[in-house]
């Protein structure tokens, strides 16, 4: 069960994963090895996996994305997974309900890319059928 403290302080690292223990304490008003214990703990219970980079707009105003749903083999469902994720222009990878039993996002830089990406994926071996939108603009995103 987490705090609230440990709520404040995980919103205070999906802002800024790179916020140094000092800024924390004084942003949560508790003490530097308080905020590094509860770091040490939340990261031993899994409740923090990894820091990651999130990009900016500056850069991803300028991709094109795209959601493809995925209907594959179910014996080859593992194997089509390990495939896609080599694939540096694939950011999510979903298993989903209904039709389709995967959801998998692909932004590149150019419409020539997406059409390259979404060959390859199609010619997966297992994939029986694909269906794709490209995302026009995105309304909300937290």
């Amino acid at each position: 069960m987490l705090t609230e403290k440990d709520e404040e302080l995980l919103s205070i690292l999906r802002l800024n994963a790179r916020a140094s223990v000092s800024d924390i304490a004084r942003a949560t008003g508790v003490s530097r090895t308080a905020i590094q214990n509860r770091l040490n703990k939340l990261e031993n219970n899994n409740v923090i996996k990894a820091y990651s980079v999130v990009l900016g707009s500056a850069y991803t105003s300028g991709l094109i994305s795209s959601n493809v749903s995925l209907k594959v083999k179910p014996n080859l469902r593992k194997t089509i997974c390990l495939a896609l994720r080599k694939v540096h222009q694939i950011s999510h990878i979903h298993s989903i309900s209904g039709e389709y039993d995967l959801l998998v996002t692909i932004q590149t830089n150019t419409l020539e890319k997406l059409s390259e990406v979404l060959n390859m994926v199609c010619s997966t071996e297992g994939v029986e059928r694909t269906n794709s939108a490209i995302i026009l603009d995105t309304i909300f995103e937290r």
